[in-house]
């Protein structure tokens, strides 16, 4: 009776060491958290842009709302404008190249090493010291005598030299969730660089874009401004002629060539905001201004038709809204990382060596020496400090929610404004064109009353001029629409693909 309630007993300890057991396993290598469940922060997000109604779309320039997982836009986004040129331009803009692109770069890669370091806290720490003492003794060994008694003489003092081979280990388990939610802080905070990267590519790639049909812009302005000078040069000659026959006055001959040589001068100007440009494309590339140069070419981009979506996309799309949600997420982490602090440190260590007089003899004989042991450290008043810091990381928290919520924010405000702006400037071309058609007209028949003598040439100056403004007006419009497309692609995320933010970070 008694052996079976024997077995019995040690059947139920054997039971509760296995479960026991189990449970500090599972809480060695699981441990708690306590960082706050994370969760998104909201928003205010409309279910629809206002500035651009799917009817207004229609009448825009080929502009329409996206289809649904419409990726039109993902990968070389530049390559909607058909420009050959800035397609070679844009290839270059790299890490490579682009410096400011290079410091985002390795910034990424400065928090990706950051996390690998805090990552190695999951692990304990093993060290080797190995050395060697030599010790002498300068008492003296005391010999056997004849008759079996010592003799007081004995040898002298001898050296003794010790080999030691330890190795030490310590490991500070996870318990509270310290190390989890820091690497998971510097895991999201990486993720965050890898956003101000995309984010910074697509800047860059935008503002080449802009630089480069800005500079193509000119470049038309410029062969305006020389047809016109030529077309005035004619005027001048005819002016000339009719002052020899006694039609025109010398007066008219003057204003003839005032308007020619200001004309050049405006020509010549737009030199200057050119080579700029020109200059600027350059540092973009990573090319010092002096080794660069484009040659000059009309405008030909035409506006394209750029899928929208609706205005939840935009926190998926933007690189810059991923990276502003990740710092929340790392913020939340951190909390766990502040509140952990407030339970002991729990350190297992051990030491496993070797010991002798002889290095030879160290793999053999009884010169294995070895040692475990476990300690807890808690800090019993710090004046507030841990509860300081716990509140710092709750401030540090909302801040980061305050700044992802305006990064929201501006983000559709950005393309409320081009949204607008496409839709107005579509009307506002129209209009503009048929300026540059009335001025046409206006000029003929000022051209026609100045032959037949019914008109002063004041009047021809005045409808040439009106000719030119409003068709160099004409151009800074139609400029405006394609930078205003590129601004509008770059507030919708370009080709910026969050997908693989995870891949990178890990690797």
């Amino acid at each position: 009776m008694f052996s079976g309630f024997r077995e019995r007993v040690a059947s139920s300890h054997s039971s509760f060491a296995i479960r026991h057991s189990s449970f500090l396993l599972a809480l060695l290598f699981a441990g708690c958290s306590f960082a706050p469940k994370y969760d998104r922060p909201t928003v205010a997000t409309p279910g629809a842009f206002k500035e651009m109604t799917p009817a207004e779309a229609q009448a825009t320039d080929g502009w329409k709302t996206a289809e649904p997982k419409d990726d039109a836009l993902r990968g070389q986004w530049w390559g909607l404008f058909q420009q050959p040129e800035l397609n070679a331009l844009e290839a270059q803009v790299t890490v490579t190249n682009n410096q400011t692109l290079a410091a985002a770069f390795q910034n990424f890669l400065l928090a990706r090493e950051v996390t690998k370091a805090t990552w190695s806290g999951y692990f304990p720490t093993v060290s080797a010291n190995p050395n060697a003492t030599v010790s002498r003794s300068n008492l003296r060994t005391p010999t056997a005598g004849a008759s079996g008694g010592s003799s007081a003489g004995g040898s002298a003092g001898h050296q003794i030299t010790s080999y030691t081979l330890p190795l030490e280990a310590s490991w500070q388990p996870d318990f509270w969730g310290s190390i989890r939610n820091a690497v998971k802080a510097n895991e999201l905070q990486a993720q965050a660089s890898l956003g101000d990267l995309e984010n910074m590519r697509l800047s860059i790639q935008g503002e080449l874009a802009v630089d480069y049909f800005q500079l193509r812009s000119l470049d038309s302005q410029k062969l305006l401004l020389d047809a016109t000078a030529s077309a005035y040069r004619d005027s001048l000659n005819l002016t000339r002629v009719l002052h020899k026959t006694g039609i025109a006055s010398d007066q008219d001959v003057a204003q003839a060539e005032t308007q020619l040589n200001t004309t050049l001068a405006q020509a010549t100007d737009l030199g200057i905001q050119r080579a700029q440009l020109e200059h600027a494309i350059a540092t973009l590339l990573g090319k010092p201004a002096s080794e660069f140069s484009l040659g000059a070419k009309a405008l030909t981009a035409k506006p394209v038709a750029i899928p929208y979506a609706v205005p939840s996309q935009l926190l998926e799309r933007r690189p810059d809204i991923a990276a502003s949600e990740r710092l929340v997420a790392a913020a939340n982490a951190q909390i766990g990382v502040a509140r952990a602090a407030f339970f002991p440190t729990i350190t297992l260590s051990g030491e496993l060596g070797l010991n002798g007089e002889r290095i030879g003899g160290l793999a053999s004989g009884p010169t294995l020496l070895w040692s475990v042991g476990a300690g807890a450290a808690e800090t019993l008043f710090d004046a507030g400090k841990r509860q300081a810091v716990t509140k710092q990381a709750w401030a540090s928290y909302r801040v980061s929610v305050a700044n992802y919520r305006q990064t929201v924010l501006t983000a559709f405000q950005g393309v409320e404004d081009n949204l607008s702006a496409l839709r107005i400037l579509s009307q506002e071309l129209k209009q503009q064109a048929d300026a540059v058609a009335s001025s046409q007209r206006y000029l003929d028949l000022a051209k026609d009353r100045y032959r037949l003598g019914i008109d002063s040439y004041l009047n021809v100056i005045t409808a040439q001029t009106t000719l030119l403004g409003n068709q160099r007006t004409l151009l800074n419009l139609q400029v405006e629409q394609i930078n205003d497309s590129v601004q509008l692609i770059e507030n919708l995320g370009g080709g910026w693909d969050g997908s693989l933010t995870n891949t990178m970070v890990q690797r």
